[in-house]
């Protein structure tokens, strides 16, 4: 897939898959994800199986704007212009979630939620096209400390564990800076490739 100008048929496969329950393998502004419909308890549950993930891991939800990202987190005021600044590109910020979010995606006692917005054309088109955010996770296999980031290299690994991967060329290795606003404070939970900076 072209990494600046998608083409609408190989994103419209795509859409196709995700609505059907597919989980596909997909390359950010960060390093390659997984993702799936938000509503779609398998797809959670193959991507934990393949990451290797515990109970307690933050999934993502991967939002088209800021107003979609709106309607899954509560962000007050003091945050709302640091958050919107910074988007879209590689951060991660966990938020109180809304009711909007499957209570079995939220974390089990702070009941919150992790949510981004991508600056990737190729991410941005998926979700046009889908309608609707995606539950995600950034692909890093168990042992690694890096996500992924060739998507040949993603087809041999994980043909046989994903429905679909789009190779789009290689993307940047370094995953997002996760950004903890759940205490009403920045906390920065992971340095990535977001300057942390404008939060601290």
């Amino acid at each position: 897939m072209h990494p600046v100008d998608p083409q609408p048929r190989a994103i419209a496969q795509v859409s196709a898959v995700l609505r059907e329950g597919g989980l596909i393998a997909y390359p950010t502004d960060s390093g390659y994800a997984l993702g799936a419909r938000l509503g779609n308890q398998q797809g959670k549950d193959r991507i934990r199986e393949i990451r290797g993930l515990g109970d307690k891991h933050h999934y993502t939800v991967v939002c088209k704007d800021f107003a979609q990202l709106g309607q899954f987190v509560i962000v007050d005021n003091s945050i709302f212009r640091a958050i919107k600044a910074s988007t879209p590109g590689p951060y991660t910020f966990i938020l109180p979630a809304t009711k909007e979010v499957p209570r079995k995606l939220l974390h089990a006692k702070k009941k919150t939620i992790g949510v981004r917005i991508p600056d990737s054309r190729v991410v941005q088109a998926i979700l046009r096209e889908l309608g609707e955010p995606l539950l995600s996770s950034t692909l890093i296999l168990p042992g690694k400390s890096e996500p992924m980031t060739e998507g040949w290299l993603v087809k041999d690994e994980l043909d046989h564990s994903v429905d679909l991967v789009i190779d789009a060329g290689e993307c940047l290795p370094q995953p997002t800076t996760v950004v903890d606003f759940s205490s009403g404070v920045a906390e920065i939970a992971r340095l990535g490739s977001g300057d942390p900076s404008r939060f601290v």
